[in-house]
C-alpha cells in the first residue's frame, strides 16, 4: 500500500548551516546546489566564515576524493 509522506522537516535540513553541513558530507549533491548554496551563505551577513571555506573547499574537492 502507500506509505505516508515524510514531513519537509524530516527529509531535509532547515538552517543553511544545517544544508552545508550536510552538502560537504555528501558526495553526491550536485555542483549547481553547491553553487547556490555559497550564494546563500555570501548573502547572509552572519554567515561563519568555516562554513565558507568548508563549502569552498567541497566545491573544489574532485569526484574520486
Amino acid at each position: 500500500m502507500s506509505q505516508p509522506a515524510q514531513s519537509i522537516s524530516e527529509t531535509a535540513p532547515t538552517s543553511l548551516q544545517e544544508q552545508i553541513a550536510e552538502a560537504v558530507r555528501n558526495q553526491a549533491v550536485p555542483i549547481s546546489q553547491l553553487l547556490r548554496l555559497m550564494s546563500a551563505l555570501d548573502a547572509d551577513e552572519s554567515a561563519n566564515e568555516n562554513l565558507r571555506l568548508q563549502l569552498r573547499a567541497r566545491i573544489g574537492r574532485p569526484l574520486s576524493a
